[in-house]
């Protein structure tokens, strides 16, 4: 028995996904601790393409319970969305648990955070525009609603009238945005409680049940390390903490609860949305890591950034989160490349940094330090285990173990579950990865 935290081990869209679909199928409880609608999976199963944004990857497993934690924030009107979806799909939704006490995106979240990302001009932060950190932030200055909220019309009725007799006084007053009306608001969102209602529990009380009777358990993460609000690129970051330690407050257990940590890396690094990024790639190549590696957000459809594999920060995300190994995905988009760069350390104002500097204005000053290794030029799509991939591949694999001071438990080499090397099941296989430098 295993309880198990997968982190993004970057700036998020890693992949994870797949990871925790792969992982999910050992597990029989599947925990999303933290987020909102602002992050997306894609999952590919027998061809068939299936996006979440709010909805643990475990519910493809017909006996894995997923859990949406009390550290997320929950977009009801997204929630049912997906259900419906899956249900559309033939996937069995009766597994889904969703905390009481998650909070929950108001209309108003969503129209604050657009208004408010379109005040800032040039200096955007890269918002979703999903209203995800204005819902946080109301739940950090106890003003927000809970989908336990939802259940009661007498609560939601009390609840709603400050923040909504504050927020509506913004989208006049401050943003010349007409105002919600009171009834429409707590109408729509009574219905949503009532929809959701069966699926409601006391999230900590049902991960500590699985625990006592020795379950295995998945801690879910969305986006990744470098978007983490305390430990991130900040201010270019979301607004609560994808960090493995965010899996303990977001689902409500203690640290000793966790057994293993994986992060999840692509072979290369993108990012989305605005914010520094020292290993970006400009012109024909970052269009070709885009166009190979179907570079698009999974939520808003933006392409994203792209560029060279980044140690600096890798090594950050292994100290960070504690890594205990990793899985390495899109391996398969360098196939073609005829020699391939790695950071491993950055330039900053004429002296070498190895670490990762804690000023975003530092960050953006640095310059990467490269060393080269050949490509492997032949495709690895079909390589089902290690000893299958080019020589080359095997030794580029074996460099970023060795930089990231942690082994590497996985390999993805496309987007279908198939397309996958385990070299060791981080859930039932012993604590240790095989391959490393």
């Amino acid at each position: 028995m295993a309880n198990v935290v997968v982190i993004g081990a970057q700036w998020g869209d890693e992949g994870k996904g797949k990871i925790t679909d792969l992982l999910s199928r050992s597990a029989d409880v599947v925990v999303r601790y933290q987020g909102g609608v602002n992050a997306g999976h894609t999952i590919v199963v027998d061809e068939k393409v299936l996006k979440l944004h709010l909805i643990p990857s475990g519910i493809l497993y017909p006996d894995t319970i997923c859990l949406i934690g009390s550290g997320t924030v929950i977009d009801p009107k997204v929630m049912l969305s997906e259900l419906e979806m899956l249900h559309e799909n033939d996937i069995d939704i009766s597994g889904l648990q969703l905390a009481s006490t998650a909070h929950v995106t108001m209309p108003y979240h969503r129209l604050l955070d657009q208004a408010m990302e379109q005040q800032r001009g040039e200096k955007l932060i890269g918002t979703t525009g999903r209203g995800i950190g204005p819902t946080y932030s109301d739940k950090a200055q106890r003003n927000g609603i809970r989908v336990i909220d939802l259940l009661e019309e007498k609560r939601l009725r009390e609840r709603i009238k400050g923040p909504l007799d504050e927020k509506n006084h913004l989208l006049q007053k401050v943003y010349q945005l007409p105002p919600l009306d009171p009834e429409d608001v707590v109408k729509e969102y009574l219905e949503y409680g009532e929809k959701l209602s069966s699926h409601v529990v006391d999230c900590s009380r049902t991960i500590h049940k699985a625990a006592r009777a020795k379950k295995n358990i998945l801690f879910e993460g969305a986006q990744g390390t470098l978007l983490d609000l305390d430990h991130g690129t900040y201010p270019y970051v979301t607004s609560s903490n994808p960090v493995s330690g965010g899996a303990c407050i977001g689902a409500g257990v203690g640290p000793t609860l966790i057994d293993r940590v994986i992060g999840v890396a692509k072979a290369y690094t993108t990012r989305v949305g605005e914010g520094p990024f020292p290993t970006e790639l400009q012109g024909s190549l970052n269009d070709q890591l885009c166009d190979r590696g179907g570079e698009f957000g999974t939520t808003t459809g933006r392409r994203r950034r792209c560029g060279w594999f980044d140690g600096v920060i890798g090594k950050y995300a292994v100290e960070v989160n504690g890594l205990d190994c990793l899985a390495i995905t899109k391996l398969d988009v360098l196939d073609e490349l005829d020699e391939i760069k790695i950071c491993v350390a950055y330039d900053l104002k004429g002296k070498r940094v190895e670490s990762f500097p804690s000023s975003s204005e530092d960050f953006s000053s640095c310059t990467p330090i490269f060393e080269t290794l050949p490509g492997w030029q032949c495709s690895t799509e079909n390589c089902r285990k290690l000893e299958d991939l080019p020589s080359k591949a095997m030794d580029y694999l074996r460099f970023l173990a060795d930089l990231m001071e942690v082994p590497i438990a996985i390999v993805s080499l496309g987007a279908s579950r198939d397309q996958t090397i385990v070299v060791e099941d981080p859930i039932h296989g012993p604590k240790r990865a095989l391959l490393s430098a």
